[in-house]
């Protein structure tokens, strides 16, 4: 019988790990701007596939480029504590 094959444990799968907090943490502020991200693409794709040459592309630019990273990128006014 060949021997059976010693497995060890990556670090972040051991138990008792100590999380770090990275201060991210996400609020309702955050879940407006992404679902009006959401809603500001889905609005630019109809538009664009209706033909408007003008307005989905700035609706879309207004989405990719400002809703979504704001909703990433804004703070919670909580504790300062992220999850």
């Amino acid at each position: 019988m060949s021997p059976k094959p010693t497995v060890t444990r990556p670090k972040t799968l051991r138990k008792n790990v100590i999380e770090s907090d990275l201060g991210f943490s996400w609020g309702m502020p955050n879940n407006a701007l992404l679902a009006l991200g959401i809603g500001a693409l889905l609005v630019g794709y109809v538009t664009l596939s209706k033909g408007s040459m003008t307005f989905a592309p700035v609706v879309l630019v207004l989405g990719y480029c400002g809703l979504i990273p704001a909703a990433l990128l804004i703070r919670g006014r909580g504790d300062g504590q992220g999850e």
